[in-house]
């Protein structure tokens, strides 16, 4: 028998044999390979645990390998799993007895009862690549390891059920009753997209006076596009914003599993069904650092950035974060990843997100605003803006002026309805999919059959802000009309070649959400406007 746990570094991890030697000698207990202070008190947790559990403790000299020796193994994880390897050794179980490889994962108390620990599903991934078909975890894991089909999985409680799970496995290898009596949370991949929507909450009919920022973000959830809203305080910007989420369907299984795994290395909640089906939605707060927004620390754990992956990042007052921070967006907005290296560790997390940035005109709030007085220095504004730099702005399709709404709109307007914008957004990314499914992903981002990353193929890569160049020119379509009118737009608003292809990307969606094969004038002048600056901004913008 050959017990195995993981090790948790990054995106992948490694995958860690765990084994116990029992030799005459003055009782005591050594673990070897690099174990971090919690996995060394791990031995002392296994003892209690063992004995509170009727189990009996081996009297002689115990040795506990952990290897590769040179990977250093850090957490809680390993109680679990060292307390079956001296178990195992004391009443013989070996590769000769029970040939097979079976990965453990769980946390001990005192009493015996097994705890959840994070990275279940980076765990099962990896174990699932070298060929291991049974694992025990915890209870509490259990429909986060069940998420990958093909294997037995063994949910327990506590130390003694794991043990008699474990002495009951068949030794022909073919997992016994170890998937006995439970269903699996999804039989495989689905084989018809579809467009599934969570309960509607408070929709956009309480938001008065901004339809227009309202468009854009329909248009942006349609094709997956970076929005940015700017404009002076208190005109509901953050309020419309924060609703964006009503408008991004559940994700679809392939995305869903990336996402619950990166939540599992990050220790957040998953639910309950195992699978996290709600498109993230992520707010950091302006002081947020450098490697709280990217990933890093000594475990390299995913950052804001890859916690957004499959939905959208919120910086609300944009310009109040620190530059650094938001020039770190600009590799991922491209490629769809991010690549995390800290002391000589470095590992790639997906990224593919969409950015919604929302900003007063200046630090004040009152530039260009009628009625207003603004009180900050022109350098002040200045700097204010140079905060985002050109390069993280030409990668922003949507730019959109927000204005006081008005007030006969805010006594007697009504709101738009969130169930006639989804259906329009639902129409349009079944009409990309079917499209773009093909399409090449966006030049830099990972590529399955290369083998650089597992997730290449993850996150809503085939909406049409993740678009090549040379697949925007196939897809992107011109009317006879509109193309004279694109010419001469590109040309008047001496923007970039990215820019150039950011208003044919929402153009054409502009056009799926209205049903149309081609880009027809209309589509093009919509998309063009929202690609100008408006009032309220500096002049060198």
């Amino acid at each position: 028998m050959e017990i195995v746990s993981f090790a948790h570094y990054g995106y992948e991890g490694e995958i860690v044999k765990v084994e116990a030697d029992l030799r005459r000698g003055i009782p005591a207990i050594d673990i070897v390979g690099l174990p971090d202070g919690a996995v060394r008190e791990a031995r002392d947790r296994m003892r209690a645990a063992i004995r509170n559990s009727g189990l009996d403790f081996p009297r002689e000299r115990i040795l506990i390998n952990l290897s590769p020796a040179g990977l250093k193994k850090e957490g809680s994880s390993f109680d679990l799993s060292i307390a079956l390897a001296v178990l195992g050794a004391a009443v013989g179980l070996g590769e000769d007895t029970l040939p097979l490889r079976i990965m453990v994962l769980g946390e001990l108390e005192l009493s015996g009862t097994v705890r959840a620990v994070r990275g279940i599903l980076a765990a099962v991934s990896l174990g699932i690549e070298r060929g291991i078909r049974h694992y025990i975890v915890p209870e509490e894991n259990c429909r986060e390891a069940e998420i990958c089909s093909g294997i037995a999985v063994i949910g327990v409680r506590t130390l003694g059920e794991a043990f008699h799970r474990l002495t009951g496995l068949a030794p022909s290898g073919s997992g016994g009753e170890a998937g006995a009596g439970r269903a699996p949370v999804n039989d495989g991949a689905e084989d018809v997209y579809t467009v599934r929507w969570g309960p509607p909450g408070a929709g956009f009919d309480e938001v008065r006076g901004q339809n227009r920022l309202i468009r854009a973000l329909q248009i942006a959830a349609a094709g997956g596009h970076h929005l940015l809203a700017y404009g002076p305080a208190g005109c509901g910007k953050t309020l419309t914003l924060r609703r964006f989420p009503l408008l991004l369907p559940e994700l679809d299984r392939e995305t869903a599993i990336t996402v619950t795994r990166v939540y599992s290395i990050a220790g957040l909640p998953v639910p309950e069904s195992g699978l996290a089906r709600e498109a993230p939605f992520r707010e950091p707060h302006p002081g947020a650092s450098q490697e709280g927004m990217t990933g890093g620390g000594h475990q390299l754990r995913p950052g804001e950035i890859s916690l957004a992956h499959g939905g959208a990042l919120f910086l609300d007052e944009a310009g109040q974060f620190k530059s650094s921070v938001l020039q770190s967006l600009r590799s991922p907005i491209e490629t769809g990843r991010i690549t995390v290296s800290r002391a000589g560790r470095s590992t790639i997390f997906p990224a593919r997100f969409q950015l919604l940035l929302s900003m007063n005109p200046c630090p004040c709030g009152n530039f260009g605003v009628e009625g207003r007085i603004c009180v900050c220095a022109p350098e002040s504004v200045e700097n204010y803006w140079k905060r985002l730099t050109a390069p993280l702005l030409d990668r922003i399709d949507l730019r959109v002026a927000v204005g006081p709404p008005d007030p006969d709109e805010l006594s007697d307007g009504r709101g738009l309805d969130i169930g006639e914008l989804r259906a329009g957004i639902g129409r349009a990314r079944l009409i990309q999919r079917a499209r773009n499914r093909g399409a090449k992903p966006v030049s830099g981002a990972p590529d399955a059959a290369r083998g650089d990353a597992k997730f290449a193929a993850a996150g809503p890569e085939w909406l049409n802000a993740a678009l090549d160049p040379e697949d925007t020119n196939r897809v992107c379509v011109l009317g006879p009309g509109a193309r004279e009118i694109y010419v001469r737009c590109v040309a008047g608003m001496h923007i970039s070649g990215r820019g150039a292809h950011g208003i044919l990307k929402v153009a054409r969606t502009i056009a799926d959400l209205d049903g149309s094969g081609t880009i027809e004038e209309d589509h093009l002048l919509e998309a063009a406007q929202y690609r100008r600056w408006g009032d309220g901004v500096p002049a060198f913008l």
